[in-house]
Formats: C-alpha cells, sequence, structure tokens
C-alpha cells in the first residue's frame, strides 16, 4: 500500500471529527512531524519481499477477525497461487475491537468501527461463512458446524478468546463479542440498570448512553453520600489489557466536563496485585489514580454480582494461607470486564490449550505436536503474523522455523480526552519503546494516533497483510 493511500484514509477519519482537529492543521502537523510521519511510512510498506517458492498446500485459518484476515493476506501476498481458506460465521467479525472503548465514551459511533466481514477478506481468498465445532489433528480436518468436514494441510487458529461472564454468578450468558440486543442480552443484567461493560457490540453503545444517564443523575444528587462508580479487571488474561483503565479514565474525563466528578465516588478492583507488570507503568499509573482521587483495590476479584439490588461481590485474596474475604460494595454505575478464555471447541479437542507453552510453543507460534498447525491471538497481531507466515513459509519448505515472536505488546493508556500513553514492552516486562519520547509521559501525539492512525493503519494496511 502506497504512503499516500494511508495518509488519505487517515485524514479520512479526521474528517469526521472537524471538532478536534482540520484536515488543514492535520496536514501541517504531518508535514512538521516526524513521529506521526514514521508512523504513516512504516505502516505504508508494500509487499517488497519476493514471493516464496512453496508446495501449493491449502492452508485453512479459523477465524476472520483482525488476526485471521491479516495473516491470509500476508500469505497471499507471500506466496505464489495460495489455497487459502477461511472459517468464519460473523458478518461483522473485521470489525475494529479495539475501538468500543472510544464508542463507550461518545467519542466514536459504532459505525465508525464495523466492517463487513465479506467486503474485507482479501480477493482470492475462500471463505466458509460457519463455525468450526471440532478438530481431528491426526487426520488433518476439522468440522464446520457439526457436519462438513475440511481438510487441511496447514491450519492457523485466530479464533481470538471467548467472553466468559458466565464465570460471574449472577450473569449466566452466553455473550459473545457481538451480541446484539436480543432476548440473551436483555436476560443477562447487562446494559441496565448501572451495569455494563464495553466488550461486546451493543454493550459498548449502553456504555456511553449509561455514562450520560449518571451525569444527570449526579446534577440532581443532594445527599452528602456520593453516588458510586466501580470499574473491575478479572483474574484470568484480557484480549486488550488497558481496557478495564482506559474506560475509568475516560469516564472521568466526562465527570469532569459535566462538572460533577465531585459528587461520584471512582473505584478500581483489580484481582493483579498491581495496576501494571511492568513497573515503570505500574507506577506511572498509580500516580494518576491519585491525582485523579480514585480509590483502588488490590487482590479484588469480582465473582457474584446482584443487579437487582446494585450489589457487586469481590473476593479478596489473602497474601497469608487464610480463607478469603468476601466484600460487598454498592454501585450507581458499573463497568465490568469480564474473565475470558480459549474457546471450548479448542480446549477439549486433541489440539488442547493454545495458552499452554508444552503444547504450542509461544516464540514460534507452533504446535508442539501437530507441526502443521499454528495460532495467533488478537493481542500484538501486527508483530505476531510476521513471525507466523514466515515460519509457515519455513515449515512448508521443510526448513527449521527461525523467526521467533518477543512477546512484543503495545498498549496506549487513554488518560484524559485529549491525552495518552503509549507502554511498548515484551515477555521480560521491559521497556521497548518504538519512539524516541518518555512512554510514561501523556501526550497528544499519543491521543491523534489512536483516535486516526491505528485504526486506518490497521483497518487499511494489516488487513492487506502489510506492513
Amino acid at each position: 500500500m502506497e504512503r499516500t493511500e494511508i495518509l488519505e484514509d487517515i485524514l479520512k477519519e479526521i474528517d469526521k471529527h472537524p471538532e478536534i482537529m482540520s484536515r488543514r492543521d492535520a496536514l501541517k502537523y504531518f508535514a512538521l512531524s516526524p513521529l506521526a510521519t514514521s508512523v504513516i511510512t512504516s505502516a505504508s510498506i508494500g509487499n517488497v519481499q519476493l514471493k516464496a517458492s512453496v508446495p501449493n498446500e491449502k492452508i485453512v485459518i479459523v477465524g476472520g477477525g483482525l488476526a485471521g484476515i491479516s495473516t491470509a493476506a500476508r500469505l497471499k501476498n507471500r506466496l505464489n497461487n495460495p489455497d487459502i481458506t477461511i472459517i468464519e460465521p460473523e458478518p461483522l467479525s473485521a470489525s475494529y475491537q479495539r475501538g468500543l472503548t472510544l464508542v463507550a465514551a461518545g467519542i466514536w459511533d459504532m459505525s465508525q468501527i464495523q466492517y463487513n466481514r465479506d467486503d474485507k477478506i482479501p480477493h482470492g481468498i475462500k471463505l466458509i461463512k460457519g463455525r468450526a465445532t471440532s478438530f481431528d489433528p491426526q487426520n488433518n480436518t476439522l468440522t464446520v458446524d457439526n457436519k462438513d468436514v475440511i481438510a487441511y494441510k496447514q491450519l492457523i487458529l485466530a479464533t481470538g478468546v471467548a467472553l466468559n461472564y458466565a464465570g460471574i454468578k449472577g450473569l449466566s450468558s452466553s455473550i459473545t463479542s457481538f451480541t446484539k440486543n436480543t432476548d440473551l442480552l436483555k436476560n443477562s443484567g447487562l446494559t441496565k440498570n448501572g451495569l455494563h461493560s464495553i466488550f461486546f457490540r451493543d454493550g459498548a453503545s449502553a456504555t456511553w448512553r449509561a455514562i450520560q444517564q449518571l451525569i444527570q443523575k449526579a446534577k440532581t444528587h443532594t445527599s452528602t453520600t456520593k453516588l458510586q462508580a466501580i470499574f473491575t479487571h478479572p483474574n484470568t488474561e484480557i484480549n486488550c489489557e488497558s481496557a478495564s483503565i482506559n474506560i475509568m479514565y475516560l469516564v472521568h474525563s466526562r465527570l469532569i466536563e459535566a462538572k460533577v466528578r465531585d459528587k461520584i465516588t471512582m473505584i478500581y478492583n483489580t484481582s493483579s496485585t498491581n495496576l501494571h507488570n511492568v513497573i515503570e507503568f505500574h507506577d506511572a499509573i498509580l500516580k494518576q489514580f491519585k491525582q485523579k482521587n480514585f480509590i483502588y483495590n488490590y487482590s479484588h476479584n469480582l465473582f457474584e454480582i446482584n443487579p437487582e439490588n446494585k450489589v457487586a461481590i469481590f473476593e479478596k485474596y489473602s497474601q497469608l494461607d487464610t480463607k478469603n474475604e468476601k466484600i460487598e460494595m454498592a454501585y450507581d454505575f458499573i463497568h465490568i470486564t469480564p474473565p475470558m478464555k480459549e474457546h471450548n471447541e479448542i480446549t477439549t479437542s486433541p489440539l488442547g490449550s493454545l495458552k499452554d507453552q508444552t503444547l504450542m510453543n509461544k516464540e514460534t507460534l507452533q504446535h508442539v505436536k501437530f507441526k502443521n498447525v499454528w495460532a495467533i491471538e488478537s493481542s500484538s497481531v501486527s508483530a505476531k503474523h510476521k513471525v507466523l507466515v514466515d515460519n509457515i513459509i519455513s515449515h512448508m519448505q521443510n526448513k527449521n522455523s527461525s523467526s521467533k515472536y518477543t512477546g512484543y505488546k503495545a498498549e496506549s493508556f487513554i488518560t484524559n480526552m485529549g491525552t495518552a500513553m503509549l507502554a511498548e514492552y515484551d515477555w521480560s516486562m521491559k521497556q521497548q519503546p518504538s519512539f524516541p519520547l518518555n512512554p510514561m509521559q501523556e501526550r497528544w501525539i499519543w491521543w491523534l494516533m489512536e483516535l486516526y492512525i491505528c485504526k486506518t493503519t490497521t483497518i487499511s494496511g494489516m488487513m492487506k497483510g502489510y506492513p
């Protein structure tokens, strides 16, 4: 993709928000900013690698979201006449999930992050509109919708994680990232009476409505007892580590904007023993929490909720070998970051757990037992899909997998309406900054990257197989 195409797509995004920046001002900024120019340039590098000479093997990718589509596109760019099939049931799977936080804060509309799957599948890639329901890696086959058997030579698992709201007592449901406002959602307790979560499509829009309702309630609140807003972080890995903090920061900004922040107590309960695993970012976030007058509690895991009485029940983990404490907290507004897990179809199959390092090599992304099976998660796709494609091609050429994933992750912390931090690190929990700026300092440039550049380079770049 040409640099001018990426820049034009970014400018189209800017045109949607003239109250933040005009196209003219943006062009001036890009002309003057070496940092912005480097980001756009790195995202617009086309296919400069030679086509690989490999057997024409059938490649099946389970999952048609960012990870699956970007991997398919990169393979297509690297191979001559590839035979690639994506299996994906959801028509809007190509949507920009990272943008749900900005939808929940009233900055974006849902239509700005939704894309039709069929429009984003690269030309020449086959599509099966169904769900992979079982796997038989011994015979190099899988089953779609419990009936159609699909054979493969190379299998790539790009299924992402499953939202496990049912892991919290009182939220028995099977809500997915794409759940609509159906009876399933209505019966779950979510999206009403102060109980919200941004991790599914209708949940993000409902959260923005709830923030506005909280503001109106605060404006008429005359009691000396403050209203209470709680934000949670679970005891499992999640697909966007910064989201649970970002939504709290943005609610805080909206309350400041409405001049009602002093009427609301804001509490962050995390099951972890810190605010970030990288000590420098933990310290920076902790400083911000104190400046913003947030209450924060470590080792507090949400395990039950009573939507009718608006009470959340947390288990406080003990540092000693004693019984964990149960703590009840009333709320006027609560944002839940749900526990997440792998899909049952994979964990109960011979493929086992994709998180288990004895089964999946975390550096090569290759299954230890089934050498033609690979996995890519939805986080850090920009780093992983390069490694994955290089190693698949090496394997098809009967060579050893030499490309290694270092554990690189990049997270934006939207600290205010107009500023953000950029956390980049690897498995060692050491910083791996890409830019010559202090990443712990809140900056306008990181905010602009989150608003305009990241989504564009993802949709217009990565989903076409670049960089």
